[in-house]
């Protein structure tokens, strides 16, 4: 904890870089991260919040840039009006903004569903909107929880805490590629 302290008093801005880049590396962990350094009063929590929902948001909508980019591809109309697609394209385009904030909060789906939207031409002021809202429930609930951890059980879990969730998410992320690389195999 005091090489941390150290370095961001050298560094101050480093703190909302990192957590600005962060989701383009790992989303959740990102997320869990600004909400811990929040809750320790390692920065302030305003500009910790902005700082995550920049980096979320940035790192979604590329992924919804890279699915229209798909698009330009020649047979990609052919793909996306294919019957079994366009019943998909039909699905989450009908409910986009229920399906975006939904996959906000189920993991392994983000990064199918932001380049689908972006396959499928989901209006880009549409997507972009539930974007920002997905995005800024789920990090005020996270951020909500570990200041709320915080207080009901003092320091040791403002500590302990960032760690669990950590090694949950990977946890999680470990048995999806377990899940996908054994329906590969099978």
């Amino acid at each position: 904890m005091e090489f941390l302290n150290d370095l961001f008093a050298a560094y101050p801005w480093g703190i909302f870089v990192a957590v600005a880049l962060g989701p383009f590396i790992q989303e959740d962990a990102a997320v869990i991260v600004a909400a811990s350094a929040s809750s320790l009063g390692l920065a302030d929590p305003v500009l910790l919040f902005i700082s995550i929902m920049i980096g979320l948001t940035f790192s979604d909508l590329w992924k919804y840039w890279a699915g229209r980019l798909g698009r330009s591809h020649k047979k990609a109309d052919w793909i996306a009006n294919h019957r079994n697609v366009a019943k998909v394209r039909d699905k989450v385009l009908g409910s986009l903004g229920l399906t975006l904030m939904a996959t906000r909060f189920i993991p392994g789906t983000r990064i199918p569903v932001y380049l689908a939207s972006g396959f499928f031409k989901a209006p880009f002021g549409q997507f972009s909107f539930w974007i920002i809202v997905s995005g800024a429930l789920y990090c005020l609930i996270a951020f909500v929880l570990f200041h709320y951890l915080g207080e009901v059980g003092g320091e040791k879990v403002r500590i302990y805490a960032p760690l669990v969730a950590i090694a949950l998410v990977f946890i999680i992320l470990s048995l999806q590629w377990l899940k996908a690389r054994k329906t590969k195999q099978g």
